[in-house]
Parts: structure tokens; C-alpha cells; sequence
């Protein structure tokens, strides 16, 4: 059976930009998902998750069941998008075309990707695989009501994907040239160190939490952790704050703060790496506070059929033959690697987050293309 509908990936990519969703995201944005994924068979989920100050967040399944039998490709994505931010040649939330570009904050990451799926899935039967889209109004934000919310709607649904693409930003120079196959962990720690004021000349009279401090992230910072592996580059720790919050030149602070930012590989887990700065923040401070809070841990795809599957799509269209990479940032799929074989493959990622974002008309086509080869052979696996 022929898909019902077609769509124009540059319109629908341009209706999505227009519809402004600084994360977290809901109403509009996913109003127009709606309004093209109903006419092409997909049995639409909208739910608001969460409350304030971090939600509520939207979030849709968005599910066409294939014949019986048929393989679950799921395709993840958000809607959410950065601020804007000053500088752009015209309106951020305008979109606008020139010399063969689609310019507007989503264009690559991601709102372009969720347009060439669509596209790709009103180009294929509606009978061949079963296909999801997993959207999710908060992954540029605080990510606690996106997509661990989605994945708890999913398991109360039965909603079991074999196979899930991600369409975040992964190309690096040009469209196809990488594949991201897993992605390194992230913890944040927060150091605490309580100290007791006074005036400088009298030092005896007040407790200094800064020397402290010094010594605790001195050590922290001569800490290596690894050296990388085959899969993975090395793991490192940042300091990315410390804080006094002491506007006198004659005054002992009462207090002093510091933030750590840790990217691990898979040789780490987040609690034992948060153990280990805690023991070392209490070895110098026992009274201070340690908060950490780990936002997702390394994860890989194993070498095997999907990722192969997926690289051989690429290269069809493409003529590359994609790196197969774990480098980079976080994304929503260190939740989503539990629940199937996971790869995240999109356009280039050389303008996300900045102004005048923006993506060629050209990769949008292709990057379609790409997409619903991948769902064809989906569907041809069973």
C-alpha cells in the first residue's frame, strides 16, 4: 500500500522553525508535527510532563504500525531549540532561504532532521515496517520531563522499538562523514566548603575556606583519569566555577564554592567518579558539601547489522563511507541505548547553537533520502 500523502521537507522544516520553541517546548511546534503526521497514518500521543520551574514539557509518540511481523524503527528526536541570541542576519524564528540554505534556530539541530524523516516516511508504504517518532519538547534543557518521560509512556503503551535512529547534528564537515554509535558519560558536582568570617587582620578570629578549596580542586585537577581506549578519547574533569561572592579586600569569606564537570568513557561510572571527588573534598574539608549529579553514563552501540545498516545508507547516498564515532557532546540517547541497538546520524553540525543557524536545501533532500533508505530495510529485515 502507497503512503497516503506527501510532503516538501523545506516546508515543513521552515513551518517547524517558525514555530517558536525555546526549551522547553510545547504547543505549536507540535501542533504542526500533528498536522502532517495524522494524514500520513501515524497514531499521534501528546502528553505534558512535569511541573515548574523545569516543565511542563511536551512530548509525542507518534507511532504506524506496519504488517504483521514487521521490525520497530523508532526515530528520536527534539523540538526544543537554544535562545536565540543577538546577531542574526534576520529574524531567528523568520525562517528564510538564500544561496541554496535554510537559515532559522532548529534548522540543524534538530528540527531539519525531524522534517527529512517525516518526509522519508511519506515516501514508503505505509504496510512495510512499523515506524515511531519519538519527540521530546526538552533536550536542550534540563532533560528530566523529555525523553525519560517518553520512555516511561512508551513502556505503560508497550511501545518496543528493535532499532532507533537519532537525527541529532552528527555529521561533522559534511552530511554522512560520521556516525555517533555511543557518547561519553557527564556528571556535574557541585563542592560546598563552609568557612566562618572575619576580618583579614584577624585571622585567628575567623576560619578561611578558601586554602581549602585551593588544595581540594590542586588535586582534583592533577587527576588523570585515563587514557581513552579503541572506542573512546580520554576521560576529563573541568573546574568550571569557583565562587566567593566577597566584594571586600578586608574581610575572610564565610564561604567558598566550585563547580566540576566531568566527560567520562566507558571505563567510569558516574557514582564511583562522584565517590572519588567526594573522598578527596572530605579528606581536606570534612564538613563540606558535595552534590553531584550525573546527567547520563557512556554507553556504545556494538559493531553489528544496525550500524552496518546504517552506514551502507549513508553511503549510498553519499559515496562516504561514515566514521563510526563516540565523540562529542550528550544527547538523548544515553537513555534511549537501553531499550534497543541505537545510532545517531543527521546533518551537519557546524552552525547548531549559533547565529544564523542554518542547513543546505541539498542535505535536507538527501538526508531524506538516507532516512527512507534505512526504513526500507528496516522493512525488508522482517
Amino acid at each position: 500500500m502507497n503512503s497516503p500523502n506527501t510532503i516538501d521537507v523545506v516546508t515543513l522544516a521552515s513551518d517547524l522553525i517558525a514555530a517558536t520553541s525555546v526549551s522547553p517546548a510545547r504547543g505549536q511546534v507540535f501542533d504542526v508535527l500533528e498536522a502532517r503526521l495524522t494524514p500520513l497514518g501515524f497514531t499521534i500521543t501528546r502528553t505534558l510532563d512535569g511541573d515548574a520551574p523545569d516543565g511542563p514539557v511536551e512530548n509525542m509518540i507518534a507511532i504506524r504500525h506496519g504488517r504483521d511481523g514487521a521490525q520497530h524503527l523508532a526515530f528520536a528526536g527534539h523540538v526544543d531549540v537554544v535562545p536565540a541570541g543577538d546577531g542574526w542576519t534576520g529574524d531567528a524564528f523568520i525562517p528564510r532561504i538564500a544561496d541554496g540554505r535554510l537559515y532559522g534556530r532548529g534548522a540543524a539541530d534538530m528540527k531539519g532532521a525531524v522534517a527529512a524523516f517525516i518526509d522519508a516516511a511519506a515516501g514508503v508504504p505505509t504496510d512495510a515496517a512499523t515506524i515511531s517518532l519519538l519527540i521530546t519538547g526538552d533536550e536542550e534543557g534540563p532533560a528530566i520531563h523529555g525523553t525519560r518521560a517518553l520512555m516511561q509512556h512508551m513502556a505503560a503503551a508497550n511501545v518496543r522499538p528493535d532499532y532507533i535512529l537519532v537525527g541529532e547534528p552528527s555529521s561533522m564537515t559534511i552530511l554522512g562523514d560520521t556516525l555517533k554509535i555511543g557518547r561519553r558519560g557527564s556528571v556535574n558536582i557541585w563542592i560546598h566548603v563552609p568557612g566562618r568570617e572575619g576580618h583579614v587582620a584577624y585571622p585567628h578570629l575567623a576560619d578561611n575556606p578558601l586554602p581549602r578549596l585551593v588544595a581540594i580542586l590542586a588535586e582534583i585537577d592533577a587527576i588523570a583519569l585515563d587514557a581513552g581506549n579503541d572506542f573512546f578519547q580520554a576521560s576529563n574533569i573541568e573546574i568550571t566555577t569557583i565562587d566567593v561572592g566577597n566584594p571586600a579586600t578586608n574581610v575572610i569569606p564565610a564561604t567558598a564554592d566550585a563547580r566540576l564537570s566531568i566527560r567520562f568513557n566507558d571505563l567510569h561510572k558516574g557514582a564511583d567518579l562522584a565517590d572519588r571527588i567526594t573522598a578527596i573534598v572530605h579528606r581536606h574539608a570534612p564538613d563540606a558539601r558535595v552534590t553531584p549529579l550525573i546527567s547520563g553514563e557512556a554507553f556504545r552501540t556494538q559493531p553489528g547489522p544496525w550500524v552496518d545498516l546504517v552506514s551502507d545508507c549513508v553511503a549510498e547516498v553519499t559515496g562516504l563511507t561514515p566514521e563510526r564515532s563516540t565523540t562529542g557532546g550528550t544527547s538523548d540517547a544515553r537513555f534511549l541505548h537501553v531499550l534497543a541497538p541505537i545510532v545517531e546520524m543527521g546533518l551537519p553540525n557546524a552552525t547548531m547553537h549559533k547565529r544564523d543557524e542554518s542547513v543546505t536545501l541539498t542535505d535536507l533532500a538527501a538526508l531524506s533520502d538516507i532516512y527512507r533508505r534505512i526504513i526500507l530495510r528496516v522493512a525488508a529485515l522482517g
